[in-house]
């Protein structure tokens, strides 16, 4: 199989790893897989390790003719047997350049978002309806997101379902021995209990709300500091209200990382507090395979991966007493161990990186034997 898979950039975001591991994986199982980001953003670049080839297209507008062109040439020259697209604005892209090119190949578009965020997206979905149409086949990251958008018409000639997955060879426990030389070098002491959140630091995320947390679990008396794992546009905000809940010192923002494990593994529990854009998280099923349990917003497919109160616990979207709640009966180590176990269970039976590409690949093969039959029906039916 010849693919080419299509991201916006190599930012660091969840739909751009997905698409990485993907390229890998399947190249290491003997795919000839080629790599394409729109945007020069190339952030996770050096992640693309088994990749026949990485082009970036240099966009600088939101439809850019000349990188619009590069891809088509790039089709006309791989010939490729089946694209995959992550999410509408690339899937744009493919289907411009497919045309352009003369190339007739199936298009994929995995979609992972839930919920649009305004107006002006709305009208960006509407927009990008009759390209999930024309796609030959639409994968959803959850059955709420399926769920969700199937009603609204965002729908391709063929539709289905495979969660994110994880490796849990690669995401494993550390030891203690390992967790207590993290947690010294990160300045915890062995008493204190350490909230973590692995994200991007951008509104949608809502670190101010873990913020807040902090704060009232400290007036409770429990002493609960916050690890923040990612940058973003939010740092000074969410400084300012360190600041002015008292919580500056307990508040600690690690910055972008090429390895969140140590990171994550030093954390006693870790949060998602996404407001509305988290449709089945990747930073989630992560910290679920080291054993570390989530406390995760009620939205998108959050109810799919974790059982509150078995493997973890989901709060109402927005609401902070509720997830002070529940991150205060995590402060009880034994509970934190019991569900952290229970959650590292879950991901490796049904959350695993191997499992999802070996559907992923499945799915891309029949996909590319029903486009190959269907062109040997059209050359050999008799011309008119």
């Amino acid at each position: 199989m010849k693919a080419v898979f299509i991201t916006a950039s190599l930012g660091h975001g969840g739909a751009e790893r997905h698409s990485i591991t993907l390229t890998n994986r399947l190249a290491e199982r003997g795919h000839e897989c080629h790599a394409v980001y729109i945007k020069d953003e190339p952030s996770q670049l050096e992640r693309l390790r088994s990749a026949a080839s990485v082009r970036c297209l240099h966009a600088r507008r939101y439809l850019d003719l000349r990188s619009l062109e590069a891809l088509a040439l790039m089709f006309a020259e791989v010939r490729p047997c089946v694209v995959v697209a992550a999410n509408p604005y690339s899937m744009m892209y493919a289907y411009l350049a497919l045309r352009r090119s003369g190339v007739r190949a199936p298009l994929v578009t995995t979609f992972h978002t839930t919920v649009v965020l305004d107006a002006k997206e709305w009208l960006q979905m509407l927009y990008y309806r009759p390209f999930f149409w024309a796609a030959d086949c639409l994968v959803f990251v959850c059955e709420a997101q399926r769920r969700y958008w199937l009603p609204r018409k965002v729908a391709a000639r063929s539709n289905l379902v495979i969660h994110n997955g994880v490796d849990p060879e690669y995401w494993k426990p550390a030891g203690r021995e390992e967790v207590s030389r993290v947690r010294g070098g990160l300045g915890y002491a062995p008493h204190d209990y350490v909230v973590g959140m692995c994200a991007a630091l951008r509104p949608e995320k809502n670190h101010v709300q873990l913020v807040e947390a902090i704060a009232a679990l400290r007036a409770r008396g429990i002493p609960a500091r916050a690890l923040l794992i990612g940058d973003g546009p939010m740092r000074e905000a969410i400084e300012a209200r360190a600041r002015s809940a008292g919580v500056s010192g307990e508040v600690r923002i690690a910055g972008f990382q090429q390895d969140v494990r140590p990171y994550v593994s030093a954390c006693d529990a870790l949060v998602l507090c996404s407001k509305t854009v988290e449709t089945f998280s990747l930073a989630a099923l992560e910290a679920m395979a080291l054993a570390r349990p989530v406390v995760h917003s009620g939205i998108g497919g959050a109810a799919e991966m974790i059982s509150s109160g078995e493997n973890g616990f989901l709060f109402p979207v927005g609401d902070t007493p509720a997830l002070v709640r529940r991150l205060a009966e995590l402060a009880e180590p034994a509970l934190r161990v019991r569900l952290g176990a229970a959650a590292r269970e879950v991901v490796a039976a049904r959350f695993s990186e191997r499992v999802m590409v070996e559907r992923y690949e499945a799915t891309l093969l029949k996909l590319e034997t029903k486009w190959r039959q269907r062109e040997n029906l059209r050359r050999s039916a008799p011309a008119h």
